[in-house]
């Protein structure tokens, strides 16, 4: 816990927690036997019932507040047991953000005095209107224009297609879903203030909702309280959804313009797998990630994630930075994670081992199930980013702006360009 920058330490709280629920759930069952007795005598004696009664509502008062306690205590184990993390790979690099080991950098970094940075470029060629859009919606918000609006629509195109060529089943996901499940997701704020989930839960409902901050909620939902068979894994999914994320950095420098926003558009790449596949799968979603960052002609590298920068439910993580000549500096575009059985412990993902059939053969609903779970597994999942769009387009102005004002189209994304221009202009 310490290693994940965890002030405290959830899971004493839980413990705790845990043997003040057992003991309160031993008083609870004594006074139901106590209560049962009681109204056994009432029903068995003729006279003096008086002191019986008085007796029974004695204890169904200690009872009642017994299982308001009860009440109170569930609520808070379960909060205190959604705070724990996943385990971390041995491999992992302990400590924050500046021990992140640097496994590879793809191409040169882009530097100049005469560089410009995404905003000046985007205002210059009328691509984006930040002020139109904070008097509309409010700071961090944006609209795209023109060529910028084709740009967002060629990368979530390019992105959905190359994942498909690779097997992923596309999906188009809700943009809410029940916050239940973001909270299975790992998405639970270690602190209420610290949350960017948008509560979009009305009063007329009992049930919270959320917009989701990425399409892994609702990916992985859509796995939820499913049995699938182990032939079937790795199952692989690439979802499109917009993101929305309330808390939105702190107004830095190095954040203007598009890179911490409220709302953008994201392609999610998400499978699921047995145990012996994860580890290979997460290497083939980086691999795909980086496929499509050289097709793109960028600058970048990929970071092996330290312990602090893992997240409640990454077992382990991939960053991939790309070099952001108007900054002068590497910014994250993308990540993929291995979440092990930490998400579907929380949704009910599961698979039923192959050895089933071959053991006891096809007709395996007559199998009680009391037999039948020792072939049964909680699956791993795994997720990463294909492309989040406006850093994307952070890096695209950034890295292929000419001298003479133009930004270049790298080649596989002019097919979705009306006119498939090859400049921006």
């Amino acid at each position: 816990m310490t290693s994940r920058n965890y002030e405290t330490d959830p899971v004493y709280r839980v413990k705790e927690l845990y043997e003040q629920r057992s003991a309160l759930q031993s008083q609870s069952d004594q006074l139901r036997a106590d209560r049962d007795a009681i109204q056994q005598k009432i029903r068995q004696s003729s006279s003096n019932c008086d002191r019986y009664v008085q007796e029974a509502k004695n204890h169904k008062e200690r009872l009642k507040q017994i299982m308001n306690q009860l009440i109170a205590v569930d609520a808070e184990l379960l909060e205190q047991a959604l705070q724990i993390p996943n385990e971390t790979h041995v491999d992992v690099p302990r400590g924050s953000e500046a021990n992140a080991r640097v496994i590879k950098t793809v191409g040169k970094p882009l530097q100049g005095d005469a560089l410009e940075d995404h905003v000046s470029i985007a205002q210059r060629l009328d691509l984006i209107d930040f002020e139109q859009a904070s008097l509309i919606s409010g700071s961090k918000f944006y609209y795209l224009k023109n060529g910028a609006a084709w740009l967002e629509w060629a990368l979530i195109q390019y992105a959905m297609q190359k994942a498909a060529l690779r097997g992923f089943e596309p999906v188009l996901t809700p943009d809410i879903v029940k916050t239940s499940i973001a909270y299975g997701c790992g998405f639970q704020p270690r602190k209420r203030e610290a949350s960017q989930i948008y509560d979009v839960s009305t009063p007329s409902s009992n049930t919270q909702m959320c917009l989701v901050g990425t399409a892994e909620i609702p990916l992985a939902g859509l796995m939820a309280k499913k049995m699938l068979n182990e032939e079937a894994l790795p199952k692989r999914m690439v979802g499109f959804s917009h993101a929305f994320r309330a808390e939105a950095g702190h107004g830095s420098a190095e954040e203007r313009g598009l890179y911490r926003v409220h709302q953008f558009s994201k392609v999610e790449l998400f499978t699921v797998t047995t145990p012996q596949q994860s580890e290979a799968m997460l290497e083939e979603l980086r691999e795909l990630q980086e496929d499509m960052f050289r097709d793109l002609e960028l600058c970048f590298r990929v970071l092996d994630m330290p312990t602090e920068e893992l997240g409640a439910s990454a077992y382990r993580k991939y960053d991939i930075e790309a070099w952001l000549p108007g900054k002068n500096g590497w910014g994250e575009i993308s990540s993929t994670s291995n979440c092990t059985n930490y998400q579907s412990r929380r949704l009910d993902i599961r698979y039923l081992s192959k050895d089933f059939k071959e053991q006891v053969g096809t007709k395996d609903v007559r199998v009680p199930w009391h037999i039948k779970e020792k072939w049964v597994d909680y699956c791993h999942t795994l997720n990463g980013t294909a492309m989040a769009v406006p850093r994307m387009i952070i890096a695209l102005l950034e890295t292929h702006q000419r001298p003479d004002g133009t930004v270049h189209i790298p080649l596989p994304l002019r097919k979705w360009i009306p006119g498939e221009p090859s400049v921006l202009q």
